[in-house]
């Protein structure tokens, strides 16, 4: 085994004290390390990796990271390399795909060094010995908070764990909140990972506060940016469609745990999750309008969200968009809309979100109408302005100022401008407005009167909003086109044309005239007195297509807004071959989404001067934080714009309460818990020799023992799932291999196919199921579909609830009162036309493969028990055989040998044509032993039907081949 030797002083990119402290920790223990977001735990995480690296003769595996975060350590550690002048470290290497041959994976384990492996790689190569686990010299875990019971992580360290008890093991996490979740998490979290420790480093620890608040502390400049009237009456309104929502939740399922569900629980993004990951066990007996309401509440949250960061006339066409998705199809009686569009509340959102827009002008030109007054006489443009861009335009212009006072940089920051955004749509936005800042439209916009708090000076987000306006308008008369087009489609196959007998269907969004909707739970549905009919939704639309027409032509670009188009459609590279030159870092303003860790690499590499964070993010302010503090010389002035009184403040609010709330469980947790023992039952020989004994030998007959325990022959494609992880934790042997027939052989008799319920269903309806029963019944004595079912959900099929005779089955697809297949069984299986359920195509798969085994499992936990069951008394499988099956050649180089149905080499070594085997199995007098003798002795078809009866007495029997030669000699002639 490589064991890491002391090495020589290396140089360490670790300026601040938490961090050392951390590092000194590691390099003598093994530890779960629970860091708060933004503190730099891959900085760590590689400077701990170079210190082994420089070392040499070293094989470090990290496990769990992503394909970004291999970047990140394989350039951090090239950086730290190049300091140290090192000859000795190699940097990281990555094994991440399958094009990496087993002959290659095992030469780069050989060599050593720091390898970043997937979980489902490395699972593999342990298991198969490519990788010898007492070779590894310590293994760090990435994303600790991820490490289930069930997780290949958790599979890869116990592994690891039994074979190597002297190397390292460390994990990682910086999302402290899975931690806190169940019954002793923290202590649980620990034993999967086979580590008795926890380090726990929130904000509020001393040693980072002194570090961060010290004198090096960056400027923050806080702004609370005020909502406009209509945003916070469109905010009022859609949290009371929250409320009422959840109020509907909890009046519907009362006996679950819902001290959770409450408006301010439900302003998260993980809510809706939450609530669905209760409702999973019991989701096949909760109502259709539960499940619609937990549906809904994502897409308010979604409005939440579009709110505060989609202009007026983007937040218009997403509400558009909503509702278009809740209609029903052309020209349908049936509503699906969503209980909360028929609230009070919803017609108030769209209509003031209209409002935000354009606005009807009444024909006395008195005043404005209210939001909620139907759009009459003349649409005029208002086009509400977002409140930051006003802010963004001054902070701009305050940092314009700044640079000009101060032209010199007197730091080693340059004086770029960093924007900051929460995703790339709200990126484009601001790159657009910024482009369009100093853009006067002049007299092409009509004067409207405003709000006072939504007025912006000179209009300079004229031009961004006309031009989405005039999009927007485009796109919805052609919407309102393809929705007339599809409510004038027929509605059958026959093509029949409106008569005048023939009866309209009623306008979409309001039900027959002779119909009321009952209303429950206090008249939740909307009155007249919001200027909306009673018993009518939300998608009626107020404006007529003449005044559309009438806005549009008003909105046509000016000549300013023409010449400024040609600008921005002018390829700025067009010239480039003429001249190269790099952009000035002071005259530069970034655009930027926040990216997690990454962001780290942009403070570096631009070394911003001015930050501007146009909405809030607490991991990023650490960032700056511990950049700021890293580095003496560099000043830092970061503008942190929110919306006062918004979801937005109480989102950012809300998620640091969350934080500093789990690490005060985290500490409580830890100050109270016990040892964590991580025992090795492998470890017992007298548990071990006790678990070998078979007890189940009958008639009084001595008892056998084995120290071999069992095994399993498992596809390499099921390692993603749970249950190899369970079987190799139930003490079985796991031997991944390349199988063709099967994911699990458990006996040489017993094949196993495992389908989930979505696998399952998709397998029945592309035939793919047909093709590997078809195959395992070739191969083994017992094939086994085992249809599992996850473990948090319920046990139960939804395609099954519709009751339905077996005769209907038989009648609907060809299938005889006997059970015998007819001719369209197999097609009807292979490539169902119009299937009814899954279960109708599970019952033709049974009438199809009499020898076939279901087994249902309610999760992974239960397949293993079943498992081990199956196995008892039972030889165990030869993997160069399971992976022999269904090969048109033999990988042992050996023939003849072996035993199971029939010899090595008997049928299940060779390959037939499969639809001739349906034809003779339907032949009269072939029964599975004689059909088994016709194919080995026979070539095809043909012969079998020229033959005699003589000629098939030796084969079949002589009654059976009188009744063959019947079949065929038969006139079909006769009467």
């Amino acid at each position: 085994m490589a064991t890491s030797k002391e090495p020589d002083p290396v140089r360490l990119s670790l300026p601040l004290q938490y961090q050392q402290d951390i590092f000194n920790e590691l390099r003598t223990t093994d530890e779960l390390v629970v860091l708060a977001r933004g503190l730099g735990l891959l900085h760590l995480i590689t400077n701990l990796l170079h210190f082994y690296d420089a070392a040499g003769n070293n094989l470090v595996l990290v496990v769990g990271a992503d394909e970004r975060e291999n970047e990140w350590i394989g350039e951090g550690l090239a950086e730290l390399s190049a300091m140290n002048k090192s000859t000795v470290a190699r940097g990281l290497k990555v094994i991440n795909t399958d094009k990496a041959s087993v002959a290659m994976r095992d030469r780069i384990y050989k060599q050593g060094g720091i390898l970043s492996v997937t979980s489902r790689i490395l699972v593999v190569d342990l298991l198969s010995k490519i990788v010898d686990p007492e070779k590894i010299t310590g293994l760090i875990v990435l994303h600790g908070d991820k490490v289930v019971a069930t997780s290949l992580e958790a599979f890869v360290v116990r592994i690891y764990r039994q074979s190597n008890k002297r190397g390292f093991l460390k994990a990682f996490s910086d999302s402290p909140e899975p931690f806190t979740t169940g019954f002793a998490p923290l202590a649980n979290m620990l034993r999967n990972l086979f580590l008795q420790k926890a380090s726990l480093w929130p904000r509020f620890h001393v040693t980072i506060s002194e570090a961060l608040e010290g004198n090096r502390k960056a400027e923050v400049i806080e702004l609370e940016v005020p909502m406009s009237s209509k945003m916070r009456e469109i905010q009022n309104a859609v949290l009371e469609c929250v409320e009422v929502s959840v109020g509907e939740l909890r009046k519907s399922n009362t006996g679950l745990d819902m001290e959770e569900w409450t408006l301010d629980s439900a302003l998260h993004r993980n809510f809706d999750v939450s609530i669905r990951r209760q409702l999973d066990p019991i989701w096949h007996r909760v109502t259709f309008r539960t499940r619609q309401i937990v549906s809904d509440l994502s897409d308010l949250r979604s409005i939440l969200h579009a709110l505060l960061t989609f202009d007026a006339v983007s937040f218009v066409k997403y509400l558009d968009t909503i509702v278009t998705a809740h209609s029903p199809p052309a020209g349908s009686n049936k509503h699906n809309y969503s209980p909360w569009l028929f609230l009070d509340a919803a017609h108030v959102l769209f209509q003031t979100a209209k409002s935000r827009v354009y606005e009807g002008k009444l024909s006395n030109d008195l005043s404005r109408p209210s939001a909620s007054t139907a759009f009459s006489a003349e649409l005029k443009p208002v086009l509400e302005p977002l409140p930051k861009w006003h802010v963004l335009t001054d902070v701009l212009g305050e940092i314009d100022h700044d640079a000009y006072l101060q032209p010199a940089s007197v730091d080693e920051s340059n004086n770029t401008i960093l924007i900051m955004c929460s995703d790339q749509q709200t990126c484009r936005q601001i790159r657009e407005y910024i482009s369009n800042m100093h853009v006067r439209v002049g007299q092409g916009l009509a004067s409207t009167e405003k709000d006072d708090d939504s007025s912006q000076e000179g209009s300079s987000a004229d031009v961004l909003m006309r031009r989405r306006l005039r999009d927007y308008l485009n796109w919805k008369r052609s919407l309102s086109n393809v929705n007339k087009n599809l409510s004038q489609a027929p509605e059958n196959d026959q093509h029949m044309k409106p008569t005048e007998a023939t009866p309209k269907p009623p306008s979409q969004g309001r039900p027959p005239p002779a119909k009321r909707r009952r209303v429950r739970g206090g008249a939740v549905v909307a009155t007249s007195a919001t200027g909306r009919d009673p018993n009518t939704s939300v998608q009626n639309n107020s404006e007529q297509p003449g005044q559309v027409v009438d806005l549009l032509n008003e909105i046509q670009p000016t000549e300013v807004e023409e010449e400024q188009k040609d600008e921005i459609d002018m390829d700025p590279l067009e010239h480039m071959e003429d001249f190269y030159e790099l952009y000035n870092m002071d005259d530069l303003v970034m655009v930027h989404p926040y990216d997690g860790d990454m962001d780290e690499h942009i403070l570096e590499e631009v070394r911003p001067r001015y930050i501007i964070m146009y909405e809030p993010d607490a991991a990023f302010i650490r960032r700056v934080e511990t950049y700021r503090s890293s580095h003496s010389g560099r000043n830092v002035r970061v503008y942190f714009m929110y919306y006062g009184g918004s979801v937005e403040e109480q989102r950012y609010l809300s998620a640091v309460r969350r934080e500093k709330d789990a690490f005060t469980k985290l500490i409580k947790e830890k100050g109270n818990m016990a040892v964590t023992l991580t025992h090795d039952k492998n470890a017992d020989p007298q548990e071990q020799f006790l678990r070998t004994v078979n007890t189940r030998i009958a008639g009084g007959g001595r008892l056998a023992a084995t120290a071999d325990p069992p095994r399993v022959v498992v596809d390499v494609r099921e390692v993603r799932s749970a249950l190899p992880s369970l079987l190799h934790g139930n003490n079985m042997i796991v031997i991944p291999c390349q199988l063709t027939v099967g994911d699990y052989i458990l006996t040489p008799d017993i094949c196993v196919e495992r389908k989930s319920l979505r696998d399952l269903i998709s397998s029945l309806r592309n035939g793919r199921l047909y093709n590997q029963t078809e195959t395992m019944l070739q191969h083994y004595k017992y094939p086994v579909l085992l249809i599992e079912f996850d473990q948090n959900k319920s046990f139960t099929f939804d395609s099954f609830a519709s009751v339905t005779t077996a005769s209907t089955f038989l009648t609907d697809y060809g299938f005889s009162t006997t059970g015998a297949a007819t001719s369209s069984s197999s097609s009807a299986l292979v490539n169902p036309s119009n299937p009814k359920s899954a279960q109708h195509m599970l019952v033709l798969l049974t009438l199809a493969f009499p020898r076939l085994k279901i087994v249902w499992s309610s999760s992974p936990y239960q397949t293993a028990e079943i498992f081990a069951e199956l196995k008892k008394n039972a030889p165990e499988p030869d993997p160069a055989t399971a992976v022999q099956k269904g090969l048109d050649f033999d990988i042992t180089g050996e023939s003849g040998a072996g035993e199971g149905i029939m010899a090595a080499t008997g049928i299940e070594h060779r390959t037939f044509n499969l639809l001739p085997q349906d034809l003779l199995r339907a032949v009269p007098g072939v029964t599975p032993q004689a059909f088994d003798r016709l194919i080995l002795e026979t070539e095809n078809i043909a012969e079998i039907a020229n033959m005699d009866v003589e000629q098939l007495d030796p084969l079949v029997g002589k009654e059976a081949a009188r009744k063959i030669v019947g079949f065929f000699r038969k006139s079909v002639f006769e009467d």
